[in-house]
């Protein structure tokens, strides 16, 4: 078995070595998989990684309930190993970082016109998976993560069917505050925190999580994740505030509520609910407003392959990420062109796309490379990648997510109910 260890990690001379990979491959970059631990949760087991490696970073640094898809983000985890969260490319025997590539290779990866503004690749996803449900919390805007040299994190969510056969604890998701609710409430809340459950979720709304469908969700905006195994795509940072005190009987240590707050405002109640979106929360019509579920790119029946948005919609204006899920019959083959460069990831199936294989595996040891993710630079996604269902029998599904502002023919908030009732 090839292992991600085994591999020499280059740090110089990266640009001959993507320039090679992407002749190889027809303009793509194999991703070895990522994965992050978090010490305050409980693993879903939904992941595919081998249930003896579930704690292969060590019981106190907690489960692994995470894997990060073409990331250049770093994970805020305490006691995080150095490149904890950033995904490694892999090209014959050797590796390096999606990060370092995107720093040597710019436009010629991501396209001029993100990296002129950003400079870097500024989104993310990962597959989120748990046995329960997570505290309430929200993430920081722009301007409060700002604060602590930060980056806000608006993100969204998609349920992928062939990872939720199974829905375990909480198939449930609290979302904002119900509408009424006051300002003292909720800092009622915070002022009793040490005395157990600080009674919070009485002030919000649980909707039921179905897979298939998803949510967008901006900074600021309270939410407790259910236990469906979730694909985010998100702006990349890892910045959070947890403003629940006990899960399922498990403690929330304050230092998880303004862990991304400027330390001397750790104490200061006015201040912590200043970084909320009240409005946002208290929208009587929350759901209408951020809920999503497929809408078709294309299809074609007798080519037998379907494109679709399940990730789309503006946060507060702007387009900041969108994505996409590519489903096609047995045997079938078709060109997708897109606008930009986007991570990908398989989530049924067998087959290829360009010149490299696709392949979804059934279960995945912690330094395995797999043939399940790849980078897709915005040359040959403008040029069309070809992809191909090898089996004749089984379905290749892959998830694509995309950047800020690439998408501007993505369809608004509320698309799907038109295409339902047409």
């Amino acid at each position: 078995m090839k292992t991600v260890t085994s591999l020499k990690t280059v740090e110089t001379e990266i640009r001959s070595v993507v320039d090679a990979a992407l002749e190889k491959s027809g303009g793509l970059l194999r991703l070895a998989p990522c994965w992050v631990p978090r010490s305050f949760l409980q693993p879903g087991r939904r992941l595919k990684l081998h249930p003896d490696d579930l704690y292969a970073y060590g019981l106190n640094r907690g489960g692994i309930d995470e894997r990060w898809f073409a990331s250049t983000t770093i994970a805020a985890n305490e006691n995080r190993t150095p490149d904890e969260g950033l995904s490694y490319c892999v090209f014959e025997n050797v590796r390096f970082t999606l990060a370092n590539a995107v720093q040597e290779c710019g436009a010629q990866l991501i396209g001029e016109s993100l990296w002129s503004k950003y400079r870097r690749w500024p989104v993310y996803s990962k597959f989120f998976d748990n046995m329960g449900p997570i505290p309430h919390h929200m993430h920081q805007s722009q301007e409060h993560a700002q604060l602590v040299g930060r980056e806000g994190k608006p993100e969204s969510y998609y349920f992928p069917p062939q990872h939720n056969t199974v829905g375990n604890n909480f198939p449930y998701t609290f979302m904002g505050l119900e509408p009424g609710t006051t300002k003292q409430e909720v800092r009622r809340c915070l002022e009793n925190w040490n005395k157990g459950d600080n009674g919070i979720l009485d002030l919000s709304k649980a909707y039921r999580l179905k897979p298939g469908s998803g949510w967008l969700v901006g900074p600021g905006l309270l939410h407790a994740p259910g236990s469906l195994c979730t694909y985010e795509p998100q702006w990349g940072s890892d910045v959070f505030s947890m403003f629940q005190s006990l899960v399922e009987g498990r403690e929330v240590p304050w230092s998880l509520l303004v862990k991304d707050m400027p330390p001397e405002k750790s104490f200061d109640l006015d201040f912590i609910l200043s970084e909320l979106d009240w409005e946002g929360n208290v929208d009587p019509y929350f759901k209408e407003h951020h809920y999503l579920e497929p809408v078709a790119v294309a299809h074609t029946s007798s080519e037998e392959y379907m494109d679709r948005w399940i990730v789309y919609g503006k946060v507060n204006g702007e387009q900041l990420f969108t994505a996409k899920e590519l489903t096609l019959g047995p045997g079938t083959k078709c060109t997708v062109r897109d606008n930009g460069a986007y991570g990908l990831t398989v989530v049924q199936g067998s087959g290829k796309m360009n010149n490299l294989g696709l392949d979804c595996p059934k279960l995945i040891r912690f330094t395995e490379l797999t043939e399940d993710e790849v980078f897709c630079t915005e040359p040959a996604a403008k040029a069309g990648v070809v992809f191909e269902n090898t089996s004749d029998v089984e379905d290749l599904v892959v998830l694509r997510y995309f950047g800020p502002e690439v998408n501007p023919e993505a369809p608004e908030i509320g698309a799907y109910r038109k295409t339902a009732s047409a």
